[in-house]
């Protein structure tokens, strides 16, 4: 119910956001193919689930580019859902507001008055001169003056004051408002798609008087009408109000809330239902072989590996990464010679909830020899040719032989030797000694802690 609830809420308030902003459409055609992949994956519907599956990768980071402003916007709306304290500027101020507005209107002078809601505006505003002064009906019919330097600006009204005069704003860049609209109407519509503000704009030319609110512009009738616009807006935005609108826009809110809900219920059904439905999967694994005894040693083919045959849920199935899981064979009860090992699940650590039906190979057929230490030969190797007649007379290694811990070996084995670094006879022109590194198979380990170095004597002659 939790996940359910607070899907929804994102849901709506994202809904909210895109019809304000007017990208409605755009997440209208990414909601539909979220819906049809949802439909392939539960109908196994293979080539379509690969294509948007595929597809989604570069999806994602083109919506956060394409919807960067209202993700923005989102989050912003969800950071201001409360205000520690009301702001009432009364029904004094608010009538000043309306009385010079509505003047202004009949004198046809342009103005543009801001009205800040809960979210910050400052990043779209720009220019403007501080003013910070009671607000008075002489004062905002001066700043509106034709000769004034600021009139062409906004006027921005922060709590109980005039903040700031002479203020750009943002223009829009939606298709609302028809093309008869000049340039004040476009910059209160771009502030108002943007924000919660409420922008309200008289007409130089038409004298009129209108309010743009949430990306919508209304036209005022009387000062009735918008003494009660302000009125609303400074209620509204004071605390976040949790009851719908009266009337058709409070069957509307309740409708884009059902909406969301149902909407959120078909997306939680669908990815429940996806991901619990039982698949299988094969993996291929390394063998490790643990707690080996200090007294024993592995020979012949160590690298193994085993297929492994599992069963779950998708989404448990999906927690499973080859990369990170082995089949261990613990070796602390190994005796001398050839030995078989059963993989069960006890051999590997699986995600809980997957379940191991079958392994290939079952077994693993391992052999084991006690540890000897015997003195080896060293054999020197020797690479390419002397330069013209000059002959091999006689090579030494010194020391002769190395101390080994191996294998203790089979009658029936070839003996065993380590190899010097390559020696290349080309660069020999007379008698040489080099020192060079061992180079050992696995199965051989030096007495003490690494290999030591020998001395290669080449003696050459006509």
């Amino acid at each position: 119910m939790v996940d359910i609830l607070l899907t929804s809420t994102g849901l709506f308030f994202l809904y909210r956001t895109l019809q304000r902003l007017g990208t409605w459409s755009i997440a209208a055609g990414i909601l539909i193919a979220m819906v049809v992949y949802l439909l392939a994956r539960l109908l196994d519907l293979k080539g379509v689930e690969w294509i948007l599956g595929n597809f989604s990768h570069v999806a994602v980071i083109a919506l956060i580019v394409i919807f960067q402003p209202e993700l923005r916007k989102i989050f912003e709306q969800a950071a201001s859902l409360y205000r520690s304290k009301p702001v009432d500027l009364g029904e004094e101020f608010v009538g000043i507001l309306v009385d010079s507005l509505w003047d202004l209107a009949d004198k046809r002078r342009g103005a543009i008055v801001i009205l800040p809601g809960k979210e910050p505006i400052q990043e779209w505003l720009s220019g403007g001169y501080t003013l910070d002064a009671k607000p008075s009906m002489p004062l905002i019919m001066s700043i509106f003056d034709p000769n004034s330097p600021g009139h062409d600006g906004a006027l921005l009204v922060e709590k109980d004051k005039l903040s700031r005069f002479g203020v750009r704003l943002p223009s829009s860049q939606s298709t609302r408002l028809p093309e008869e609209y000049g340039t004040r109407h476009r910059a209160g519509m771009g502030l108002a798609e943007r924000s919660d503000a409420l922008v309200i704009v008289v007409s130089e030319e038409r004298g009129r008087v209108s309010v743009f609110m949430n990306g919508k512009m209304q036209p005022m009738r009387d000062r009735d009408m918008l003494f009660a616009s302000i009125s609303s807006h400074l209620q509204d935005t004071a605390i976040f109000r949790l009851n719908p609108p009266e009337g058709k826009t409070q069957w509307q809110t309740v409708a884009q809330i059902a909406a969301s809900v149902l909407l959120s219920v078909f997306l939680w059904s669908s990815l429940v239902i996806s991901q619990g439905e039982m698949r299988e999967k094969v993996i291929t694994v390394p063998v490790e072989f643990t707690a080996s005894p200090s007294h024993l040693v592995l020979v012949g083919d160590k690298d193994k590996t085993i297929r492994l045959h599992l069963s779950g849920s998708k989404s448990d199935l999906d927690t499973v990464n080859p990369a990170d899981l082995s089949v261990k064979i613990d070796l602390s009860k190994a005796v001398a010679g050839p030995q078989t090992f059963v993989i069960t699940a006890e051999n590997m650590r699986l995600p809980r909830n997957v379940r191991l039906l079958d392994v290939v190979p079952s077994s693993v057929e391992l052999a084991l020899a006690e540890i000897v230490v015997q003195a080896i030969g060293i054999k020197p190797q020797l690479l390419g040719n002397l330069p013209g007649p000059l002959k091999l007379l006689s090579v030494e290694v010194i020391p002769a032989k190395v101390k080994v811990l191996s294998p203790a070996a089979d009658k029936n084995d070839e003996p065993l030797n380590v190899i010097t670094t390559p020696i290349y006879l080309e660069g020999i022109t007379k008698d040489t000694s080099i020192f060079c590194k061992i180079i050992a198979p696995p199965s051989l380990q030096p007495v003490g802690k690494r290999w030591p170095d020998v001395e290669v004597v080449i003696k050459v002659g006509d």
